[in-house]
């Protein structure tokens, strides 16, 4: 029997978070049935659950996988560059798209509000996302290009408020046409 390499059952995973990215995205999480996971990955449900426990443990790698990538880009561009990249994923016709982070970021908001579980199972990788930001926070503090009249640690939660704040907007399909100019409004007011 033919033995499939480590980077063959990382690729596979991935096409399996990929698809699932576009089924959470297209039916949120109670409507992303197991049949619509196999028809958006192309797999059977044993191929899938061979890689996850439950549809659960799919959901939470989607979105531990986000939340990484989102910190990446804030420990180099900052939160407010997550916010645009929402903002650019929003106004695209494909929301579902794999290099979205809107639809797992709507899903993960309100299951924070709604599932307990879930709400305490995310509260480590959210940390990674605002400790990122106060890294970036504090190197920004120590150049002096960040507001030195206000700590750094308000400025985070500011952020991340706003963070949340436009999540919700984009999740009631209010307008964006402005958020383009809020959220510079946003990155001068942090700035020295």
């Amino acid at each position: 029997m033919p033995r499939v390499s480590t980077d063959q059952l990382a690729a596979r995973r991935q096409h399996i978070l990929d698809g699932a990215r576009r089924c959470f995205a297209a039916y949120g999480y109670e409507g992303a049935t197991v049949r619509r996971l196999e028809q958006s990955t192309g797999l059977s449900r044993g191929a899938i659950f061979h890689y996850f426990r439950d549809k659960d443990a799919l959901f939470l790698a989607l979105a531990e996988q986000d939340a990484a990538r989102m910190a990446d880009v804030v420990a180099e561009q900052g939160l407010v560059q997550v916010m645009r990249d929402l903002l650019a994923t929003a106004r695209k016709p494909d929301p579902g798209d794999e290099s979205s982070w809107l639809g797992t970021r709507l899903e993960v908001s309100r299951r924070l509000r709604t599932d307990p579980d879930f709400r305490e199972r995310w509260q480590a990788h959210s940390a990674e996302l605002t400790a990122a930001t106060r890294d970036r926070l504090e190197r920004q503090a120590a150049n002096g290009t960040l507001r030195d009249d206000v700590p750094v640690a308000v400025v985070a939660q500011y952020l991340e408020l706003v963070l949340e704040g436009l999540v919700s907007h984009l999740a009631m399909g209010l307008p964006a046409d402005a958020l383009d100019g809020v959220l510079d409004v946003v990155e001068q007011s942090v700035r020295r």
